[in-house]
């Protein structure tokens, strides 16, 4: 029967609601998935909104299925307006929307893909051939590193050191941002006022650069011809009649594209680099694929570590019309969020989901919808085939050369809207054992990560500290 009120939820105030979100939403919606059932409703600002979270499979099948034009991508978006731009692809829907992805899909088509693979390999080489045995590392740091490095070389195909030096620190300044300092970003006035004023600033430094890169290949008459994303984006127009794609647009795409392609793949890589610290058996098989070139088990490494750690615990589409989904009648303007932290972590789909395990995704595909990292539908992530591809390719050359050990699990801290490792993910590393190529006979008992606790939680991602 189809329900015309709201589905049930807090009755604390919306301030309140969205401190909660911010600061605990890892405690805080499983909560109340258990007191209000698969289908409960949220308020928080600004406005405040309304949120209707849903992670039943069916209902999350219906919101990606939805027509873009009544479920609108684009409003669910714009607390990222400030920073990608009114231009952006993500704040788009409908006919618009297709038309900037018809432009941006082919940089991230397999055949794309498997020709940047070579270039995330030496990245990936360069930076661990940095690091030294019996030293600890803090994965974040260091596969923000190679993600930053190769998103700028893909997108910008930048290789100038001295341009490359500058937009390090400042793509990284825009990313470290506190969710209330992003939140904020939804009210101008607040950007003449610290911390937003020194944001606002790097902003400008940062859209300095890049248009002065887009200059320097509009005066080179071979700029447009190299596979950079942006080299690729310059073409439109010149060959199959489209209306060529001005600066400013130009822009708006590459840094989305950053963003969304940076710090996604440096959280997945670290959890995953973590969750191989803490469960040696794993560990070992995950070495022994890596050697053998043996991919599929990578990949699923990095999935698992998707599902136990989602890198964003929803994702927003703002209903135009009236509209019934999950059998409740909801009016216009009201928010569905499909909860990917609620659905990776309901043992109905995925038992003992507190658990790493990557066979999930070797011995079958989860089924539909109970799998969601990249979201679904028409608006399903530009680049996950690509991400996929760059971290399998991280984890083979981190795992050649070192056993990984975390010593503790990892609390989760939600930095601007992604989930990252609180304390960066720190791992030891230790030498291989056995050696490469060597068979499995045992292990030293200074690689062995401490045993945890029955019931404990394996990171933070499921107990919110």
């Amino acid at each position: 029967m189809t329900r015309q009120d709201l589905p049930p939820g807090p009755r604390l105030p919306a301030a309140v609601q969205t401190v909660q979100a911010l600061s605990g939403r890892h405690t805080t919606f499983p909560a109340l998935r258990r007191r209000y059932g698969s289908t409960f409703t949220v308020r928080m600002l600004p406005g405040p909104q309304r949120y209707v979270m849903f992670s039943d499979p069916a209902a999350i099948k219906e919101i990606f299925a939805g027509d873009p034009g009544e479920f609108s991508g684009a409003k669910g978006n714009e607390v990222l307006r400030a920073a990608m731009g009114d231009r952006s692809v993500m704040l788009h829907d409908a006919q618009e929307h297709r038309r900037i992805r018809r432009y941006l899909m082919p940089a991230f088509s397999p055949a794309a893909g498997a020709g940047y693979r070579p270039l995330v390999r030496e990245i990936a080489r360069d930076e661990v051939a940095r690091w030294r045995q019996g030293s600890t590392v803090a994965t974040l740091d260091r596969m923000s590193a190679i993600t930053l490095e190769v998103m700028l070389r893909v997108v910008f195909g930048v290789t100038d050191g001295e341009r490359l030096d500058r937009l390090r620190p400042r793509v990284q300044h825009l990313v470290d941002v506190d969710p209330v300092v992003a939140l904020g970003w939804m009210y101008p006035r607040l950007r003449t006022l610290p911390p937003w004023r020194g944001h606002q600033r790097n902003l400008r430094e940062v859209d300095a650069l890049i248009h002065a890169e887009i200059a320097a290949r509009r005066a080179s008459p071979d700029a447009a011809d190299g596979p950079a994303l942006l080299s690729r984006l310059m073409r439109v127009g010149r060959d199959d009649g489209a209306e060529p794609l001005a600066d400013d647009e130009l822009r708006d795409q590459l840094v989305t594209l950053l963003l969304a392609g940076y710090e996604t793949s440096a959280s997945a890589l670290s959890w995953t680099l973590h969750e191989l610290g803490r469960d040696e058996t794993v560990r070992a098989r995950a070495q022994r694929a890596a050697d053998a070139g043996e991919e599929p088990y990578l990949e699923a490494c990095l999935k698992e570590g998707m599902r136990l750690h989602p890198i964003i615990d929803f994702v927003a589409r703002t209903l135009t019309t009236d509209r019934t989904v999950g059998g409740w009648r909801l009016p216009a303007g009201v928010t569905v969020a499909p909860a990917i932290m609620l659905t990776h972590l309901d043992e109905e789909h995925f038992p003992e989901p507190a658990r790493y395990r990557p066979e999930r995704f070797v011995d079958g595909s989860p089924a539909a919808n109970t799998w969601i990292p990249f979201g679904g539908g028409v608006r399903r992530c530009v680049g996950a085939g690509f991400a996929l591809m760059e971290g399998v390719v991280v984890l083979t050359e981190v795992l050649r050369r070192y056993a990984v050990v975390a010593d503790r699990p990892s609390p989760n801290r939600l930095r601007n809207i992604t989930n990252v490792p609180g304390d960066g993910a720190p791992v030891r590393l230790l030498p291989r054992w056995p050696a490469p190529g060597a068979p499995e006979d045992g292990r030293p008992a200074s690689a062995k990560p401490p045993r945890r606790r029955p019931g404990a939680s394996p990171g933070g991602a499921t107990d919110g500290r």
